[in-house]
């Protein structure tokens, strides 16, 4: 029997903490986005002010790894594919690290200098390996038309996917605006998903400080894709640019269900005022173009009739302490236990979806692709 091939639909690979203060010129170093451990805080800045910052230490008390230490992959390929094979993971959807703070970027010329730069490094640093990664382009968040003009770039260079933040900003437009309509229009021509990765805009990371933070702050992030959701199908960009797929990545997937059957039992019940008026009901719409990546739900494979199979992608969070190494092998073995599916779907899920989606490049000639 042929094993399914697995596709962490979310991980991240850690760049050089000068890649943009190296790589960027002279005139835009004031701008750029590094990362420095700091009395005893790894700080991610840009330019000289703190953006977030977190404590690390090399162990936790029960013995866990804040650190990542143990995470051969973090910005090593070649420890990246050991950990890989010893997790039985195929492929990954691949996002920065230091990258995501790129959105705290002000000045314009940056935020377009900065995506190109990075963008440019990680189809260097993957080489000849992208039949095993997908990374995600990062897009400037400032402009419209800077936003399209390096979607049109990362297309002629292959890549299949490309990342917006989840939260806007002052500088755009919210998602049930009609202006984002050439941009959904294009990543659909050129066969781009759009991925939403948690926590991205230019809002701080941590709003609570109180009891429960560390919980509350986490929890609470899968509101972000709620909200774009909401608006991308309510507003009817996402139905007018039917051939455009969207992905939320590390906000779990169990919420999308009773997002679904919400934005349906409104949309019907107060139809009188609904604008504009759509084509599809906002479930049908979700299940055409919308898709989660989650680690440990369950409910959300549960309510799969209501969001659609294809809507649902498995990920490890390589090489993030909430994600699930180095167990991903157990995680995977019982996160169907007590649901009636079949190994077909399990197989989609795991897999298969994202594989359809993303669409990783051909292995190069004599290397064969995972069975």
């Amino acid at each position: 029997m042929m094993k399914n091939r697995i596709f962490s639909a979310d991980a991240h690979i850690v760049e050089p903490r000068t890649l943009f203060l190296d790589g960027l010129p002279a005139s835009l170093q004031k701008h750029a986005v590094s990362a420095a451990m700091e009395d005893g805080y790894m700080k991610m800045k840009v330019g000289p002010d703190v953006v977030h910052r977190q404590r690390l230490s090399a162990a936790a008390p029960d013995g866990g790894d804040i650190g990542r230490s143990k995470r051969k992959g973090a910005s090593n390929l070649v420890g990246r594919l050991e950990d890989m094979e010893m997790e039985g993971i195929d492929c990954e959807l691949v996002f920065p690290t230091l990258g995501l703070v790129l959105y705290f970027v002000r000045d314009r010329e940056a935020a377009v200098a900065s995506s190109q730069l990075y963008n440019d490094w990680a189809l260097q640093f993957f080489g000849e390996h992208r039949h095993m990664f997908v990374p995600s382009a990062m897009l400037p968040a400032l402009a419209i038309e800077d936003i399209l003009a390096e979607l049109r770039r990362v297309g002629t260079l292959g890549y299949t996917a490309a990342m917006l933040p989840t939260i806007t900003g002052a500088a755009l437009p919210a998602y049930n605006d009609e202006a984002w309509d050439p941009v959904f229009r294009l990543a659909g021509d050129l066969g781009i998903v759009f991925t939403f990765h948690t926590g991205t805009g230019d809002r701080p990371w941590i709003s609570e400080r109180g009891p429960g933070a560390a919980v509350i702050n986490y929890a609470t992030q899968m509101n972000e894709g709620i909200d774009a959701t909401m608006r991308l199908v309510s507003g009817g960009v996402l139905d007018r640019n039917p051939d455009t797929k969207i992905c939320f990545v590390e906000s779990g997937a169990s919420w999308l269900a009773a997002l679904a059957e919400r934005m349906d039992e409104v949309y019907e019940a107060h139809n009188y005022y609904v604008r504009p008026v759509l084509s599809l009901k906002p479930s049908e719409i979700i299940q055409r173009q919308v898709s989660c990546a989650f680690q440990h739900d369950r409910a959300c494979i549960m309510s799969r009739e209501v969001t659609g199979l294809k809507s649902l992608l498995w990920a490890t969070d390589y090489p993030h302490a909430e994600g699930t190494f180095p167990k991903s092998r157990k995680v995977a073995a019982h996160l169907f236990d007590g649901i009636e599916i079949g190994e077909d779907e399990k197989a989609a899920i795991l897999g298969g979806n994202a594989f359809d989606l993303f669409r990783p490049a051909p292995p190069p000639q004599g290397i064969k692709a995972a069975a």
